[in-house]
């Protein structure tokens, strides 16, 4: 539990960055109400993306006898909530059965061998639970800056993580759970930019008119980035890991030129709203 604790503190005081055994691990924090007690619990959970509505979280209670507590907490109540470090939601947990189930962990095997080694302590089935998202988002960021700031970083942390799986692969090709990933994020992409053309800029525009040529240049660059999305998801439909890694990195670097514009045009301005 101590251990646990100092998790949680250093997650929610980074942003959802920790060191030590998680570093560079995509980490959220699950808080599932008490079977029993009928109080919150938050636990620590590193979690496979599974597309932009749904993540994964596996009950190996490091290959215990027995399953842990937040997945009893979940199957007597499957409404909880997340925290990811960007955003918080409420989710709707479902335990993965049969085929499902054996696929989802064979993709997180694939990733991490670790999984199968802790499966192989014990004589449960570890479970797979899906996290459905449920609710709007929320966000403790102080101001719209703040916000746009923790987007772009988290954008910035997955896209570092999916470099370093590609460099890391041993495999001859690509991993299901790697194209997931990469899938995932350029689904993120596309929502966050969608949003941002839709909502945010014009908002922006009937209010900052002298903000005109920036918008537009913005709206650009979403164009391109959007091109190159779709050249990095044609080099998943393949077999080609090198083909791929090229894609990621020629998102990555022009993403990373287009955010640091972003940032340093708008939180001004954000800030001040």
């Amino acid at each position: 539990m101590d251990f646990n604790k100092q998790i949680i503190d250093e997650f929610r005081a980074n942003n959802g960055q920790v060191g030590g055994y998680f570093e560079g691990a995509r980490l959220l924090l699950l808080t599932t109400v008490g079977a029993r007690s009928g109080r919150p619990h938050t636990t620590p959970l590193g979690y496979l993306p599974d597309g932009g509505e749904r993540m994964l979280v596996i009950a190996s209670a490091g290959g215990s006898p027995n399953n842990p507590a937040w997945y009893h907490n979940l199957r007597a109540n499957p409404r909880a909530s997340v925290e990811t470090g960007v955003l918080g939601f409420d989710v709707e947990a479902e335990i993965l059965e049969g085929a499902e189930r054996d696929a989802a962990f064979a993709r997180a095997v694939e990733g991490d061998p670790g999984w199968a080694d802790y499966q192989a302590k014990t004589t449960r089935v570890i479970p797979v639970v899906a996290l459905r998202v449920a609710g709007p988002p929320r966000s403790s960021a102080p101001s719209g800056g703040a916000y746009l700031r923790l987007v772009h970083d988290g954008f910035r942390r997955e896209l570092a993580l999916i470099r370093k799986e590609l460099s890391e692969s041993g495999r001859p090709g690509l991993g299901v759970q790697l194209r997931i990933n990469c899938l995932t994020v350029c689904q993120g992409l596309h929502n966050h930019h969608t949003g941002e053309d839709t909502m945010m800029f014009p908002a922006l525009a009937e209010r900052h008119p002298s903000l005109a040529p920036t918008l537009e240049r913005l709206a650009r660059e979403h164009e391109r980035v959007a091109v190159l999305v779709e050249e990095l998801k044609r080099a998943l439909s393949g077999e080609d890991p090198l083909r791929v890694r090229a894609e990621v990195e020629r998102l990555g670097d022009e993403l990373e030129a287009h955010l640091v514009y972003e940032e340093e045009q708008l939180i001004p301005i954000l800030d001040l709203a």
